[in-house]
């Protein structure tokens, strides 16, 4: 059995101010050339198929036109919601679309029914499981003790009662302990939502979403697929595409890739103005028609820098400068070292820089508290 997995397609979603509507129309065509070179029998998309919650018009009719053309192909679609969408509207219509092999995954209800599709080697059960936090799951398991990500979905994949003598997969929208995260992406405080890819033993394909760079996490067959397109210049050297799993008998998964080319890349620029207004360092280089971050090394800044720019480099996201003066004023770290820190990691180094001291633990705990009940106020 063949499979195509997406994921976070963040439809509606603003860069820098700059809409993508235009460039996901492009790349979801490319995907269904690619559906139509791989055939596949189903496609999997996990979660955050919206950039927000309330998605706009344009958003929703992307979604409507990319599902109407993959029912037309004769394959089953099976979509769940992300931390990004509303679950309810993801669900909406769902049994109906059934009809047209359009699976939407509904709102969580305390247990999950597979879909069973079968090939030469029997059936295949697939379980839609979307994005969920501890406290969406502990009411309907009120004898199992749940305070972290990982109780919660060993609590509800436990519920699933998987038979682990046919094949299983599950598709789903978690931070998996030990994948690496870009800029663009949510992070909850501390690491709190951090999944054991233990969890998913059960499972012999995991087709994940939420992380934006495609990769696997302890085995091969835990596998985020990625971002269809760059959606922050933390990913400029990422290699987008979309993936196929292809399922033989009980325990043979075989998992590539096939490159998807963006309608407009995302590049970062670096030098002086007069050097990168210089005509031999732009002309044949394409900059013109790509996402452009620039970073000015200039001492002094350049007047209406931004709009005289844009003159040559019309995709202009993004201006920094590094100079002596940023530098010391410790305005410019870089893109890697922010990456890898939590909120609660970025407040202690404020409180040390303001207080001369660290944070004690009482005050750690209390402002870990403090965020993750905004956070969840927020959602």
């Amino acid at each position: 059995m063949k499979l195509i997995h997406l994921s976070d397609l963040h439809l509606g979603k603003r860069v820098n101010e700059f809409s993508m509507l235009e460039d996901q129309q492009y790349i979801l065509r490319a995907i269904l050339e690619i559906v139509d070179a791989e055939k596949p029998d189903a496609v999997l998309i996990a979660g955050d198929v919206y950039d927000k919650s309330v998605p706009s018009a344009e958003a929703m009719g992307l979604l409507d036109s990319f599902l109407v053309r993959l029912s037309e192909r004769n394959l089953r679609t099976l979509v769940i919601s992300g931390n990004h969408d509303s679950p309810e509207r993801v669900a909406f219509g769902g049994r109906l679309m059934t009809k047209s092999g359009v699976h939407l995954c509904p709102v969580y209800d305390g247990s999950v029914e597979p879909i069973i599709l079968s090939d030469a080697y029997g059936p295949v059960c697939f379980y839609l499981l979307p994005f969920l936090k501890p406290s969406h799951v502990r009411r309907f398991f009120p004898d199992c003790e749940i305070n972290t990500y990982t109780d919660a979905l060993a609590a509800v994949i436990g519920a699933m009662q998987v038979d682990r003598r046919i094949r299983n997969v599950l598709v789903t929208h978690q931070f998996v302990t030990g994948a690496l995260r870009c800029d663009s992406e949510e992070v909850s405080v501390g690491g709190s939502d951090q999944v054991d890819a233990s969890v998913f033993e059960p499972f012999d394909y995991v087709a994940l979403g939420h992380l934006h760079g495609p990769q696997y996490v302890g085995r091969e067959t835990v596998r985020y697929c990625g971002t269809p397109l760059k959606y922050s210049f933390s990913e400029a050297g990422h290699h987008k595409s979309a993936t196929v799993v292809e399922l033989g008998e009980k325990g043979e998964v075989f998992v590539r890739t096939v490159p998807l080319s963006p309608l407009r890349d995302m590049v970062e620029l670096r030098g002086t103005y007069n050097e990168l207004t210089l005509r031999s360092f732009y002309e044949g280089k394409g900059y013109s028609q790509n996402y452009v971050h620039i970073t000015l090394t200039d001492e002094d800044d350049i007047p209406d820098a931004i709009g005289k720019l844009r003159i040559l480099y019309p995709y202009l996201m993004r201006l920094d400068y590094d100079n002596r003066r940023t530098r010391a004023a410790g305005a410019l770290e870089s893109a890697q070292d922010v990456r890898q820190k939590s909120p609660l990691a970025l407040l202690e180094e404020f409180y040390e820089k303001q207080n001369g001291q660290p944070m004690g633990e009482e005050q750690r705990a209390l402002a870990a508290d403090l965020m993750e009940e905004i956070w969840e106020g927020e959602r």
